[in-house]
Formats: structure tokens, sequence, C-alpha cells
């Protein structure tokens, strides 16, 4: 994708955030789908302000419809700045439609998760749970990225996983490691490329995973969870160490506080 395309690309991501701010997460990832699939085939010749606004409402108007969700276009244009008509936007989601050939069932890499977390075998359902939260929340973040365009939707949802547990569970990791390299559905070369790529954007949004295990939530689908990162406050002084060494050394702690309370056993996983 050229540099012309990836400023696009941003500014209608960036308006793609904003309109389903209020909406589930999945609503935001399909739109994006919708968007980097117009661009990669259509483009645009006019990368006017109003234009990439029209386009952002329109992938985000189509993916409500596919999703069947509870979407106005009248609330989430009303912020007072540019309004466009139903008509308007209507015209402009039959130019995405002719483009993408009317194929809107988007294979995402949520369509792969259930699959690789059998190879696992986790027995405990708040660990099951954690690993599918980190997994979706590094799915999410990566979709910003331009550079995980390259890789195909099963080889960022393994990546993903494994980024996932190389977190919660570093002993555990190469056992995990193993099992979705070994899965004759993965191009091991490609995902451990992709894993390379993720490690740049892990380091947010732990804390959010760590609460959700330690209070054992058992939601139907963690996909559709909001996730959210946060941050505890508060002023710690250490010698010779960085704020992001420190921050990530935190983390392994209450990983390994909370392994050791729950006793994360070996035999929870399958054998290498």
């Amino acid at each position: 994708m050229e540099e012309f395309d990836i400023s696009i690309r941003r500014e209608a991501i960036a308006s793609i955030s904003q309109l389903c701010c209020n909406y589930d997460n999945l609503l935001q990832y399909l739109a994006v789908n919708y968007l980097d699939r117009f661009l990669s085939c259509q483009g645009m010749l006019q990368p006017k302000p109003w234009l990439i606004k029209l386009l952002a409402i329109s992938c985000v108007s189509l993916a409500a419809k596919m999703k069947k969700a509870d979407f106005s276009l009248a609330d989430v244009q009303g912020d007072g700045r540019i309004i466009f008509d139903t008509q308007t936007i209507q015209r402009m989601e039959v130019l995405i439609l002719g483009a993408l050939k009317w194929r809107m069932r988007s294979i995402t890499p949520f369509s792969f998760i259930s699959f690789f977390n059998s190879l696992f075998k986790l027995e405990d359902p708040p660990l099951l749970q954690a690993l599918k939260a980190r997994a979706a929340q590094i799915i999410f973040k990566s979709q910003k990225d331009v550079e995980f365009l390259g890789f195909k939707p099963s080889i960022i949802a393994a990546s993903a996983l494994l980024s996932a547990s190389h977190e919660l569970f570093p002993m555990q990791y190469p056992c995990f490691k193993k099992a979705l390299s070994n899965c004759s559905y993965v191009n091991k070369e490609n995902m451990l490329q992709c894993y390379s790529a993720m490690q740049d954007i892990v380091a947010d949004g732990f804390d959010s995973v760590l609460e959700m295990v330690s209070s054992s939530v058992t939601a139907a689908n963690v996909l559709d969870h909001n996730f959210s990162s946060s941050a505890e406050s508060g002023t710690t002084t250490v010698t010779g160490m960085t704020p992001l060494r420190l921050e990530r050394d935190m983390k392994r702690r209450k990983i390994s506080e909370y392994c050791k309370d729950h006793r994360v056993q070996i035999s929870q996983i399958q054998n290498c």
C-alpha cells in the first residue's frame, strides 16, 4: 500500500473508531476490513476530508447491517460537523458493494480462535477466557497497523494466541508454540514473522485481562466484550530500570502471583 493510501486509511480508521466508540469492537473490526478491501481494489482519486468521512460512515453502516446491530446514522452524525443524508450514504454503500463484488462475509482472525484454542487443551475456563480475551485485544490493536495487512487471518489468529500465551503462561509457552507450529494449516515462518511484529503492540491493555481472570468472568462470548486497558497510578523508583522494563516486570509478577494462586499445572496443557 502506497504512502498516499496509508494516510487515507489512517484518517478513515480514526473516523470509524469515533463512530463505533459506543458499539461492539467487532463492528469496528468489520468496518475497517471493508475499508481495507475497498482501498486495495478501488482506491480514492480525490481524498478530500468529506469523502473520507463518507467512506468511513458507509463502511460502518454496512458492517452494522451485516451484524444486524442497532445502529443509527442520525446518532453517530450528531457531532455538528459533516452530515450526510441517507441517500448519499446509500450511494456510497453501493459503490463499496460493487468494489467488493458483494462479498460481505469477511473471514477474520476470530473465525480461527476456537480452532487454535482447541490445540492448547486448557481445562480451566478462567484461563481459557483470559487467553481468548488477550488474543482478541491483540487482534483489535494489530488491525490499525498496515504491516498486518500482509498476513492471512489464520496467521494473525495463531500469532495473537501465541503472544497471549507467552504473557499469561510463560512456562507453557514452548508447548503452545509447538502445538501451533505442528498444525498443518499454519505456515510456521509466517506465524513467527507475524508474532515478532506483534511484540511492539502487546505491552498495553494487559491489566484488564488480569482483572478478568482474577474475577473468573464467564461471559458466553468473550469477543463481544468491550476490551479496554487500564493502568494503575503510582510512583516507584528503581535504579537501573527503564519505565517500560519496570512496567513489564510488574506485569510478570502479577501473572506469576495469579498462576501460583490458581495452581496452573503442566497437566492442564497438552503434552509437548
